[in-house]
């Protein structure tokens, strides 16, 4: 699985980081990023969770 997160949608609340700090950070300028660019499949259902809860929507999981 591929995790993204699309920084011109993220306005940094940090619902992802609170979910799944294992997968997210917030960067300098206090916005999402992936740790990562693929979860493995024991993260898959945190990943889907963090997304779940981005009031932005700016968290793009595929493949």
């Amino acid at each position: 699985m591929k995790i993204e997160v699309n920084l011109n949608k993220c306005q940094g609340y940090a619902q992802c980081v609170a979910e799944a700090p294992e997968i997210f950070t917030l960067n300098a300028d206090g916005l999402a990023e992936a740790l990562s660019a693929s979860v493995t499949a024991d993260d898959e259902k945190y990943a889907i969770a963090a997304a779940d809860l981005c009031p932005m929507q700016a968290i793009i999981i595929s493949g």
